[in-house]
């Protein structure tokens, strides 16, 4: 797929937006997306570490995706390299604020940032990641506003069961983040839905 250079730059905005909500909400330090929090618990159960675990949960999640015609793309391969460089980055300049007040408004304030990323990468209809991939391979029938908090709730609640802790901002996200990003996508005029393939790709 040849991706043209306003999609690119759409794509890597993105990633880089939703890199910086996603630091944003780890140094809130009231609870990770359900996603990580799933990585984290099979990571601490297994013994292993995160980057090892996120690569054996992201694999499955892109192969249930492939199963409904949402095939990886370019856009997956950059949203995973982006915005893990964009955490890093942004967790090294952030800090978690010293009062609850402090910690709510920072996870607030990540939400429509969060939300702006996720619109912005998928607008670019360059190939979603593991999780936003899931959810829209399920999208029909089920909305990705809603079809996103099935799989966060998912992951959050695979993740408890493993050992992993959940919090206030694991639910925040379950509950908000995919209605944030559907309106987001719209305001923005944005289609959030990646093209899916009508035959399997050649082999």
């Amino acid at each position: 797929m040849v991706v043209s250079p306003a999609r690119l730059v759409l794509l890597v905005v993105g990633c880089v937006v939703l890199g910086t909500g996603v630091a944003m909400l780890l140094s809130a330090d009231l609870g990770s997306d359900g996603y990580s929090t799933l990585v984290n618990g099979i990571a601490e159960s297994l013994g292993i570490s995160f980057w090892t675990a996120n690569a054996m949960v992201g694999v499955p999640f892109l192969l249930v995706a492939a199963s409904r015609r949402v095939y990886p793309g370019v856009g997956t391969v950059v949203q995973v390299a982006v915005v893990g460089v964009t955490v890093s980055a942004m967790l090294a300049v952030l800090e978690t604020p010293g009062t609850l007040l402090g910690q709510v408004a920072l996870l607030a304030a990540a939400f429509p940032v969060l939300a702006v990323g996720i619109a912005a990468y998928l607008g670019s209809q360059t190939g979603a990641g593991p999780t936003e991939a899931a959810a829209l391979a399920w999208d029909p029938p089920v909305p990705f506003r809603w079809s996103y908090s099935v799989v966060q709730g998912g992951g959050a609640l695979g993740g408890w069961l493993l050992g992993a802790t959940v919090g206030g901002g694991t639910v925040a996200v379950i509950v908000l983040l995919g209605p944030a990003a559907d309106l987001a996508g719209r305001l923005l005029r944005l289609d959030l839905g990646q093209r899916r393939a009508d035959v399997l790709p050649p082999p």
